[in-house]
């Protein structure tokens, strides 16, 4: 039962918050995408591959049905069309998933609909053998459950079909099994599916001394950064660096102050911290906005 003035809707998101640290240390809160929300992904995205196989290959026929019509006598360029299709229906059903999640968006289409992404669960970056990992599963969850789900009922392979049936079930259902609604292409990749972050950046800091005007009340330090140091870092790092300094806990200010001190090659010493990010932070802000305000957008450090 939900608590009062608590609506079903958020006892549920509040279930699948997490919380993450990151290689630097600082501690991410996340919300595992619904499952529902991933079927629906998944669905959305069988019908775009279906839609464009379907149109390629009414185009193909208009466009080259007479090489076709002699199977006996095909030439040079009608078994180059053959190949050409062969390969557009492999890259159509493997390499969409693939291009998609390795984007620096982390999703396709489908999620992107329905607000999802997916991501590593160490905190860190998405990499290319993580999506390829969790998308060579897919068959093994999700096609060969359902060949079996089609081809016990009629008993053609006996006991043994109906054994291997009930195997892929539980590669299918896995994602019902655990309370991260991992599949089992998550689990060996090590990723899992999230709701997806704020595509705009956050709201400027109104409180921060530092970040409007540089300087710290502290110690009258001014900190002017340049292009090279601020490029370091994207928008998910600025975020990132935002909720640090919201929450205002000192112990991850100091942490995350000094990593950025090492990383930029500064050396701005103890005591100042805060000065010191909200004036990074401000200044980044200003750098992101600005590329973002003639088409260049920085999703993050590694982009």
């Amino acid at each position: 039962m939900s608590r009062a003035g608590t609506s079903p809707y958020q006892v549920a998101n509040e279930k699948r918050r997490r919380t993450v640290v990151t290689p630097e240390g600082i501690a991410l809160p996340f919300v595992v995408g619904a499952r529902s929300a991933r079927a629906g992904a998944l669905i959305m995205d069988f019908m775009i591959i279906s839609v464009t196989i379907t149109v390629v290959s009414l185009l193909l026929r208009w466009m080259f049905g007479g090489l076709m019509e002699d199977s006996d006598s095909l030439g040079g360029a009608g078994e180059f069309l053959i190949i050409f299709y062969i390969l557009f229906i492999f890259l159509a059903r493997y390499g969409y998933f693939l291009a998609f999640e390795m984007g620096p968006r982390g999703a396709t289409p489908g999620k992107r609909i329905v607000g999802i992404r997916v991501a590593a669960r160490d905190g860190g970056r998405l990499t290319a053998e993580a999506v390829i990992a969790r998308n060579l599963l897919r068959d093994i969850e999700i096609f060969l459950p359902l060949v079996f789900l089609f081809t016990a009922p009629s008993g053609e392979g006996g006991p043994a079909s109906i054994a291997a049936l009930l195997w892929f079930l539980v590669f299918m259902l896995f994602a019902f099994f655990n309370r991260d609604a991992m599949r089992a292409g998550d689990l060996v990749a090590g990723t899992w599916v999230v709701e997806a972050p704020r595509k705009t950046l956050a709201a400027a800091l109104s409180s921060a001394r530092a970040a409007s005007n540089g300087s710290s009340d502290v110690t009258g330090a001014e900190y002017k950064f340049g292009d090279d140091e601020l490029a370091v870092y994207g928008e998910y790092e600025l975020q990132t660096l935002e909720r640090v300094l919201r929450d205002g806990k000192p112990e991850a200010i100091n942490a995350v102050a000094e990593t950025i001190s090492r990383k930029i090659g500064w050396n701005p010493g103890a005591g100042d911290e805060r000065a010191f990010l909200e004036s990074f932070y401000a200044q980044l802000r200003a750098r992101l906005e600005g590329g973002m305000r003639f088409g260049k957008r920085k999703a993050n450090k590694f982009s």
